[in-house]
């Protein structure tokens, strides 16, 4: 596998190890949020599963991300003005700047931002343990 690849998680072997059935439904979902690339809401994923699945239900959506939520393997994100969206847990840290015209959500990561945090934490006596960073803006116009 390439380095720069990041792993596919598997849900369903986290689940299966806390003891939670794995259902036809939930399978089909758990499938979708591993391709993931981008931050669906439960809507979009209810959408993409019921494409696969019409037996699904917008409440199998929930309560599945609720579990994997709970589990951690899932971020849960409140991006202001929108619905709850999801990501994975895997990876590394970024942070995300959204696009108020479109929702797009843009990962980024910055090491002048990481460092600047952390100094001014020990400058307060404290030692970061979690942050999250979320900026909001619209694409510059361009000139001419």
């Amino acid at each position: 596998m390439n380095q720069g690849t990041p792993k596919k998680p598997d849900y369903e072997r986290e689940m299966r190890r806390a003891g939670i059935r794995i259902t036809r439904p939930r399978r089909v979902i758990l499938d979708i949020l591993a391709g993931c690339e981008d931050h669906p809401d439960a809507m979009e994923i209810f959408q993409r599963a019921s494409a696969i699945d019409k037996s699904i239900s917008l409440s199998t959506v929930y309560r599945t991300m609720k579990l994997l939520e709970g589990m951690g393997a899932i971020h849960r994100h409140a991006f202001e003005g929108g619905p709850a969206r999801f990501e994975q847990a895997s990876g590394e840290h970024h942070d995300h700047l959204i696009d108020l015209d479109t929702g797009d959500v843009i990962e980024f990561h910055s090491r002048r931002i990481e460092e600047l945090q952390d100094e001014i934490a020990r400058e307060l006596g404290y030692e970061i343990v979690h942050h999250r960073l979320e900026l909001y803006g619209r694409r510059k116009k361009r000139r001419g």
